[in-house]
């Protein structure tokens, strides 16, 4: 018996149909190549009559009132009574984030001795989470 006479049972005979290019798997980029940009992803849709599930959960919030950028010198060189200057105006707006979220902003004010702030404007105002409300 030759190698001539063993059928391939990878061959494709007449009876078979070969599978077209259209549904074999798309290619993969070069090695070292761009890879090409994923699709955007589309937020899931909020049903509100299941948000109640989340309203005992605590988030973090924090207020920020301004930024700076300073050299790590600058910063050791720092003592008591040092100022850092911030890249906002006295009295401009202060921004309100929920866990690193930007949420809102608004203005500070004094509540029985204590720091506080009056929201003044809403930055996520999807009405389908009833924020704003």
């Amino acid at each position: 018996m030759s190698i001539a006479d063993t059928q391939d049972p990878f061959a494709v005979t007449g009876e078979e149909a070969p599978v077209p290019m259209a549904e074999a798997a798309p290619a993969l980029p070069p090695l070292g190549g761009a890879v090409p940009p994923a699709a955007p992803a589309v937020p899931a849709a909020v049903d509100p009559r299941r948000l109640h599930l989340l309203r005992e959960v605590e988030l973090g919030i924090s207020v920020e009132l301004g930024r700076s950028r300073m050299t790590v010198r600058e910063v050791l060189g720092m003592a008591p009574g040092a100022v850092v200057e911030l890249d906002r105006p006295a009295g401009s707006p202060v921004d309100v984030l929920v866990n690193g979220t930007l949420m809102a902003r608004g203005e500070v004010v004094v509540v029985d001795d204590e720091y506080a702030v009056r929201v003044t404007e809403i930055i996520s105002a999807d009405p389908a989470l009833g924020l704003g409300a």
